[in-house]
């Protein structure tokens, strides 16, 4: 075995440059995290596993459903298992139908871990959110890593993170000798789309009464530095990663530049629910809690390992707001480019009757039924 060889073989063989797998690599934080540990000199051998090859070069591509049990042959390279997966093959579109999510996520997450332990891996490191902990009047602020998860399965995706959550949970007592990291980042930016970053898409940021929202951003190079992080092993357990500190309503209306619109709880909380339930707007009503309640994060655990946010909240604030121009959005529904025109002359109370037609339109459908 030449010198090169045993150099970047993996920990367990008493070299310092371990095996990473990554499965959803073809694009997103995936894309971004493949690039960072293909450069990194800590860093042996990347594999790269996701439906389609993605463009990053130097690493082992393998072309499969993270779902196919078929991908366990795939954690291993040259007969020795990966020394880390990291799992970020999720589907959190909105547009998707809800139990198809759910079966790709959750089973994809199953697969994977089961996998993972069939052919050695140590270490897997899954990707959920910070939602996960639940946005509640009286969560602590910041929330430690530590704290209790209160999140309830009624906003977008997040039925499918708790379970994934409780996944990781009970796989190191199914598999012994298998660790689990999870990495739980704030309101994610950076070429995502979230019924959280189309709240900044409508022409006022709606402010149920009674409410005291804190927004905490993340951008996805942070999130992939701090996965780097765990995948090396410089940090481990539950991680929540965000930007240092956070924003008031107040100072997010201030930099946006985008007034308010406040409802009552009742009216805005009802006219959600009634939009959703008519197959209107993507956004369940549960997805207006992480707009009204505190779920910030400390990040203690990885800043104690050394990892610091490049980004400011105020500067990811900043990159939203420069991708979401030119979009609008009413309650979670993305309007075509002829009613945002409307929208954005008429303001609020437009966005409001339209509401309204809106469901009227879909009752009267449904009469004529």
């Amino acid at each position: 075995m030449s010198s090169q060889e045993a150099n970047v073989r993996g920990p367990r063989n008493g070299a310092a440059r371990p095996t990473v797998a990554v499965t959803g690599a073809a694009s997103g934080v995936g894309a971004l995290l493949t690039e960072r540990l293909a450069a990194s000199p800590e860093v042996g051998r990347v594999v790269a596993l996701d439906e389609r090859r993605g463009d990053v070069e130097g690493v082992r591509w393998h072309v499969l459903d993270v779902r196919d049990p078929a991908i366990a042959d795939r954690l291993r390279v040259d007969g020795e298992p990966v020394d880390t997966v990291v799992h970020l093959a999720l589907d959190l579109d909105l547009e998707t139908d809800p139990a198809a999510r759910s079966a790709y996520n959750v089973r994809g997450a199953q697969t994977v871990l089961t996998a993972a332990a069939a052919a050695g891996v140590r270490r897997v490191v899954l990707c959920t959110s910070a939602m996960v902990y639940g946005a509640l009047p009286d969560n602590d602020v910041p929330l430690a890593e530590d704290a209790e998860l209160r999140a309830t399965a009624e906003a977008t995706g997040v039925g499918d993170l708790l379970e994934i959550e409780r996944l990781a949970k009970r796989a190191p007592r199914a598999h012994p000798g298998l660790n689990v990291t999870v990495v739980r980042p704030a309101v994610l930016v950076g070429g995502t789309d979230t019924a959280l970053t189309r709240y900044f898409e409508s022409p006022r940021l709606l402010v149920v009464a009674g409410s005291r929202p804190c927004w905490q951003f993340c951008h996805v190079e942070d999130l992939a530095a701090a996965l780097e992080y765990a995948a090396l092993e410089k940090a481990e357990g539950e991680l929540a990663v965000g930007c240092d500190g956070w924003l008031e309503q107040e100072e997010v209306e201030e930099l946006s530049g985008i007034r308010r619109m406040e409802l009552p709880s009742a009216v805005a909380l009802g006219a959600a629910s009634r939009l959703h339930r008519l197959g209107l707007t993507p956004s369940p009503a549960g997805d207006l809690a992480y707009t009204m309640y505190p779920w910030v994060v400390s990040g203690s655990r990885l800043h104690e390992a050394g990892w610091r946010p490049k980004w400011t909240n105020e500067e990811v604030l900043a990159e939203l707001l420069r991708e979401v121009a030119g979009r609008r959005t009413v309650a979670g529904r993305r309007l075509g480019r002829k009613d945002a025109t409307t929208l954005g002359a008429a303001g609020a109370t437009v966005a409001l009757v339209g509401t309204a037609a809106l469901v009227r339109r879909a009752r009267r459908t449904r009469r004529r039924m």
